[in-house]
């Protein structure tokens, strides 16, 4: 088990950086983002530095865009689909978790249950999945919809959909496999369960045609921030990404998360805040100045303020940079990142286009350069001060963030006993110190019903 006063640490990948202008980042090879090498170079890397888990996001659409704008598409040419590339990482890899992103609202819980449940057995038990609703109408048009579905209505689905891959993952009993050759039984059918799931989105026979994932249950992840959003990370997720632009606001969320968690009847130490962070090392505060400026130069104009249309929902273009930002209406997007913005823009009286600038840099997390002393200070305030249970780097560019932070920063956070030497156990779970669940055909024999095929 790992030590209680040690800290999590995850890498959350952009495929071409998180700082938009990363790509462009002259000390940074010119990655082939579909180049396989290029994504296990990461994740060797994350786990050479003991790190928890690589974790991949994705999207199933493009971003409508057009003249200087194609800027914007850097992290969307060449998104491969993450369960495949994290499948490939699991034979590169033996400890590293592996989190993909999956949405629920494109996709049937049944194909997302099979194909994490294979994730889980191909990289023996280090799958996560990273649920989300989808929050843009070009995802929309891709599944045969002009408009995207409402955010509540997202949600409710979304509820559901995890209920259901959770009682698929639950369908084959542990043990239920036996490869009894004598007996001519492969496996024993009163171990397998008909889930019979008959609900309000979804109907669903099972049982899957997958085993019990070694985990019980992959590693749930989740990141909405909105009221609906909160509510199903409590009752559903065992570790929450978040974005918080201070430690004052890391707290808040993750005391409100903890207390929503015992709302659920659940154990608030199994549910982990990893805050999404941005950090650089640098060998002194000039150098670390001038490469923060350095980067920002990068982005052109049309770009940033392109973006901060992207995240607030709302077409900017007819405004000045020099206007500040008018109330706005409430958008179907993602909720909790625009209200993070707003209140940047409000609270230091931010021009349009500086306050593009800032949210195309670090989408409304925390953004720092610093020392490797500082870089580690910051992380250890965070934790010790309850705003994390750990931090997820987003390296600005690749793979140079990644690998200062591995070789400068992790080796003075493990000298103060604030992060392991060692992976502690086999699985995702048992590095992140979390207990393998109960199978719920077990706990509730009332749930589901028996396959019919075996009667």
């Amino acid at each position: 088990m790992p030590a209680a006063n040690q800290m999590i640490l995850a890498t959350f990948i952009h495929n071409s950086g998180a700082h938009p202008g990363g790509w462009r980042w002259p000390g940074a090879p010119a990655a082939d983002q579909h180049d396989f090498a290029h994504f296990a170079h990461l994740a060797q890397t994350a786990e050479r530095g003991k790190m928890h888990c690589y974790f991949s996001g994705d999207s199933q659409g493009f971003p409508h865009i057009s003249g200087k704008d194609a800027f914007a598409a850097t992290d969307y040419a060449g998104k491969l689909e993450p369960t495949t590339l994290l499948a490939a990482l699991a034979v590169v890899t033996k400890h590293i978790g592996l989190i993909a992103t999956a949405s629920t609202t494109y996709n049937e819980p049944y194909a997302i249950a099979r194909r994490f449940a294979s994730l889980d057995h191909i990289s023996k038990g280090r799958a996560g999945w990273n649920v989300v609703t989808s929050a843009s109408d070009g995802e929309a048009r891709n599944f045969g919809r002009d408009l995207n579905m409402d955010h509540d209505a997202r949600y409710a689905r979304a509820e559901e959909f995890v209920d259901v891959c959770k009682n698929l993952w639950d369908s084959w009993e542990d043990g239920a496999i036996l490869r009894d050759r004598e007996a001519a039984r492969y496996f024993d059918p009163a171990k397998v369960h008909e889930l019979d799931h008959r609900g309000e989105h979804f109907t669903v026979a099972g049982p899957l045609n997958v085993a019990r994932p070694p985990q019980g249950h992959p590693i749930i992840v989740q990141a909405g921030g909105s009221g609906p959003g909160r509510a199903l990370a409590a009752r559903t997720a065992d570790m929450i990404f978040t974005a918080a632009n201070s430690l004052e606001v890391a707290k808040e969320f993750r005391d409100d998360m903890r207390a929503r968690a015992a709302a659920f009847g659940r154990n608030p130490d199994h549910v982990k805040i990893i805050p999404s962070v941005q950090l650089m090392v640098r060998a002194s505060e000039a150098e670390a100045r001038r490469a923060d400026q350095e980067l920002l130069d990068l982005v052109p104009e049309a770009l940033a303020l392109r973006t901060l249309s992207l995240q607030l929902g709302v077409d900017l273009s007819h405004l000045s940079v020099n206007d500040r930002l008018p109330d706005l209406p409430e958008t179907n997007g993602g909720k909790w990142v625009q209200q993070s913005i707003m209140r940047m823009a409000r609270a230091e009286d931010l021009p349009i286009g500086l306050l593009a600038r800032r949210v195309v840099v670090s989408r409304a997390s925390f953004s720092y350069t610093g020392t490797p002393e500082q870089v580690a200070d910051l992380c250890e305030s965070w934790f010790r001060a309850g705003g994390a249970d750990g931090l997820s780097l987003s390296p600005n560019y690749q793979p140079g963030v990644l690998e200062d932070f591995v070789d400068q920063v992790i080796p003075i956070l493990q000298k103060r006993g604030l992060f392991r030497n060692e992976y502690e156990g086999d699985t995702l779970r048992e590095n992140l110190g979390l207990p393998r669940p109960e199978n719920a055909f077990v706990t509730n024999p009332a749930l589901g019903c028996e396959p019919r095929m075996w009667a």
